[in-house]
């Protein structure tokens, strides 16, 4: 079983009531949750305050995880709203690409530029119903309605085609990619 799948299938035994199985879903998002959020706010102490957050609202909300959802992206998406809440708290918006002090190095550039093609050619091949949903969202900023209502269907409809589109990306990208995270 892949390891995403993993997680999916011990969050769904936790939310039974299963709490061994918090250990597993702990595993699969720690270091990744930490990653993600370091490399968003550049606070050791924060991102980790807020993984712990994240767990503690994963936890809470474990109840409403049904069998077939996913992991990953409900967790991260926890994540993020929580950063976000704490950069406000702060008075503060999250940085942005232009503030990081951070240069990317030639391998950097030479990496980002090889996902970058490879993500261009995955959306090319694309059924374009899906390729359509998925650019509306994450490269246009639309709502879910405002998507679906460009496309003349229903948001389910929408969240379906954009849930194939992510998983096709996801697949042919690997980790390198973050697509449906925030």
């Amino acid at each position: 079983m892949p390891p995403d799948r993993a997680a999916d299938a011990a969050m769904y035994r936790y939310a039974l009531g299963e709490d061994a199985a918090f250990g597993e879903v702990y595993d699969a998002l720690a270091g990744r949750l930490y990653g993600y959020l370091l490399r968003r706010c550049g606070d050791r102490a924060l991102a980790e305050d807020l993984v712990q957050q994240t767990f503690l609202r994963i936890h809470c909300n474990r109840g409403h995880f049904h069998e077939g959802a996913e992991l990953l992206p409900w967790a991260y998406s926890i994540a993020h709203r929580l950063l976000i809440d704490a950069w406000r708290r702060a008075g503060r918006t999250l940085p942005t690409a232009n503030d990081s002090a951070h240069e990317p190095c030639a391998e950097e550039v030479l990496a980002a530029r090889a996902v970058a093609l490879r993500f261009e050619a995955e959306l090319r091949r694309m059924p374009e119903s899906q390729r359509c949903a998925f650019e509306l969202l994450k490269l246009e900023g639309l709502s879910l309605r405002e998507a679906a209502d460009s496309l003349g269907i229903t948001v389910t409809a929408v969240k379906l085609r954009a849930h194939r589109a992510y998983a096709a990306l996801r697949h042919a990208l690997g980790d390198v990619a973050d697509l449906g995270a925030s």
